[in-house]
């Protein structure tokens, strides 16, 4: 199988939530303020179909009113889905895109935290679905106290059809597309580094400029969580940790994973910067839902 031709940003959602979530070290003055974020997805197409990374809400969950009240209880976050009002967010940003879901051959997750894992139910028993084995084991662990405190609902991925592929670390998802384990923000988060087929690279693997000849980046760093916004990634400071984990631990991930961009050449790209995503999606030519 050849490199990655390309990748597709998708945004699957927004969430209006207060600032400290991405910046829990933020001055008191800014923390409450609301920030409007995106909820991101990522196609990357490979010889034989696409990969896809992360997935987005469970849009039942979100429209049933008595599901909506059960998992979504804090008052000053506010979630909202894309495309038609009866159509499933993941399905409707694919189709946008031109993407059939059953094009999809297998999926990895950055983590379990529900705007990023509601959209599984379309992959059981026909694609695998790449994750840490120490992110299903903590979400496993105590279902209960993981959808009360830490915003990973069961009901999400519990399902016997799904081939699960257990990742203990940092390793290779398909060619080209590496899983990095970023753990800190959950017990076993990923970001991933996607290497793309083009001509530009040079035999080390990275062009002398970090762009290929035609302008474009060989490659990417997605930070997915360890990173929501580019101020995490700018001024390193943290984003939020799980229960019993100070913050600060989560700014070795970003130093991480600016290091490994910095050795190839490539863009670090924050999960869910209000800008620098929809902006990612533009600078792709990929349309995206109002």
């Amino acid at each position: 199988m050849g490199l990655p031709r390309r990748v597709v940003p998708l945004v699957l959602g927004w969430a209006t939530l207060p600032t400290s979530v991405s910046l829990p070290r933020c001055a008191p003055d800014r923390a409450a303020r609301p920030l409007r974020e995106p909820v991101p997805g990522l196609l990357v197409e490979l010889d034989g179909g696409w990969l896809l990374i992360d997935a987005g809400f469970n849009a039942p969950l979100l429209r049933d009113r008595a599901l909506r009240e059960r998992f979504f209880t804090q008052p000053d976050h506010r979630y909202e889905l894309v495309g038609p009002a009866d159509a499933d967010p993941l399905e409707a940003a694919c189709g946008l895109v031109g993407v059939d879901l059953r094009d999809v051959v297998a999926v990895a997750i950055s983590h379990f935290h529900f705007d990023h894992v509601g959209g599984l139910r379309h992959f059981a028993g026909r694609a695998p679905v790449y994750v840490q084995r120490a992110e299903y084991d903590a979400a496993m662990a105590d279902p209960v106290q993981a959808e009360l405190s830490a915003g990973m609902f069961r009901i999400d991925w519990d399902d016997p059809r799904i081939d699960w592929r257990f990742l203990d670390g940092d390793a290779p998802i398909v060619d080209g597309v590496d899983a990095v384990l970023t753990a800190g923000h959950t017990p076993g988060h990923q970001s991933f580094v996607v290497r793309l087929a083009d001509t530009g690279r040079s035999d080390t693997g990275r062009s002398d400029t970090g762009r290929s000849d035609t302008g474009r980046y060989p490659g990417y760093v997605f930070a997915c969580d360890a990173a929501d916004l580019q101020e995490n990634l700018d001024e390193e400071v943290p984003v939020s940790a799980h229960d019993g984990v100070d913050h600060e631990v989560t700014v070795e991930a970003i130093r991480r994973l600016k290091a490994i961009a910095a050795r190839f050449g490539y863009r670090v790209l924050p999960g869910h910067d209000p800008v620098v995503w929809p902006a990612f999606a533009v600078e792709c030519g990929v349309p995206t839902f109002d």
